[in-house]
């Protein structure tokens, strides 16, 4: 493989269909190659398609070992948004608008009936966190990693590529279907990783505003976990919207002394760092709904945040998929998988290390739910 000729530091990520990726691991396996030189091809990579979870089960033989595995999570995560492969898209022809309008009328009542009527939960949200650019934050701020279970496995320059950092279970609540976050009050920043301050986005609010302000419209057919969902976009503008944005923690740095020696120059003799949210309301959003067919229950909901450039987030992506569960002897239609997706300015407006930019992921589990206490 030419990419494994290509020295990482070097090499431009080119994009590759889940089909490329499918014939490139093949052609590894064939040859040989190690689990460090998979892992390397693959972070030369990016896909331009979505790459689903029943993919990447099928491709367990090709993968051979812990740290190509890493690759195919990243890969999972970074293309949960992204238009899935046209092997997912069916080719029944579009509803025609009158039951557009009546699916997306059965949803409406889903979403603000059984949804918003959902029993008092709790659960376990197991997630994963990738990240680049772990040592974004210059060494002026005075500032270490306080990782301990950070992983590159390779040569590879750590700051250019995703790689896997921690995972975490966090205990939730859930009330009537909108997750409550539990106080956090660890300054994230310090140990150079941003965390998420606001809940996932609840399905009932932003299918409401989708709804009344959002200009639903078809989009296409797609397959999800093997049957066909029917897709429609949306777009919230910032004037109507309710959503918020709460991302911790980015640095303060201030000059807390100089020093004047006889010939006149001045110097940094100390500095201080203290750690701030960034906080935005009313935040314009798009994304897409994933609608059953037949029962008008929503089955995945993607909302993207619009950012400005100049903004310490640059992006903030979301998608979360519903599926069933039973909890107290009942079936019910919960949060089964979560994707967020960010790019921030770790220095924030300190300028400590520049304007570079860190890439994180998080891919959310949520099990062992149970009745609310």
């Amino acid at each position: 493989m030419l990419l494994l000729a290509v020295p990482a530091f070097s090499a431009a990520a080119r994009k590759i269909t889940v089909a490329e990726l499918q014939e490139m691991l093949a052609a590894m396996r064939k040859q040989g190659k190690s689990d460090a030189d998979v892992a390397t091809a693959l972070k030369q990579v990016m896909l331009s398609e979505q790459l689903d979870r029943a993919t990447t089960n099928s491709l367990i033989n090709e993968v051979p070992g812990k740290l190509a595995t890493e690759q195919m999570y990243v890969f999972e995560a970074r293309s949960a948004l992204l238009p899935p492969p046209p092997s997912c898209i069916p080719a029944t022809p579009p509803l025609d608008a009158a039951k557009q309008e009546a699916l997306l009328t059965k949803a409406a009542s889903y979403a603000s009936g059984t949804w918003a009527q959902l029993p008092s939960l709790t659960a376990t949200k197991a997630t994963l966190r990738f990240q680049d650019n772990v040592e974004a934050l210059a060494d002026a701020s005075g500032i270490r990693s306080g990782s301990t279970d950070s992983n590159t496995g390779l040569w590879v320059n750590p700051y250019n590529y995703i790689h896997y950092i921690t995972s975490s279970d966090t205990e939730i609540a859930l009330d009537k279907g909108a997750e409550k976050l539990p106080r956090d009050t660890n300054q994230w920043g310090r140990n150079k990783m941003i965390e998420s301050m606001e809940p996932d986005p609840d399905l009932a609010t932003i299918f409401a505003d989708a709804r009344q302000y959002g200009g639903l419209k078809w989009e296409r057919w797609q397959l999800v976990n093997g049957k066909p969902a029917a897709v429609f976009s949306y777009n919230v503008p910032k004037k109507k919207s309710k959503m918020a944005v709460d991302v911790c923690c980015f640095p303060l740095v201030d000059q807390a002394g100089v020093i004047s020696p006889p010939d006149g120059s001045r110097g940094n003799f100390q500095t201080n760092t203290e750690w701030d949210h960034y906080k935005e309301k009313n935040v314009g959003y798009h994304g897409e709904f994933f609608i059953d067919p037949d029962t008008g229950v929503i089955v995945r909901m993607n909302t993207i945040d619009e950012q400005k450039s100049s903004d310490m987030v640059h992006q903030l992506d979301t998608r979360i998929d519903y599926g069933p569960v039973a909890v107290g002897g009942k079936a019910l239609i919960l949060p089964i998988r979560s994707f967020l997706i960010t790019e921030v300015v770790p220095n924030g407006e300190a300028g400590a290390g520049g304007i570079s930019t860190r890439t994180t992921l998080f891919i959310s589990d949520y099990k062992n739910y149970t009745p609310g206490r």
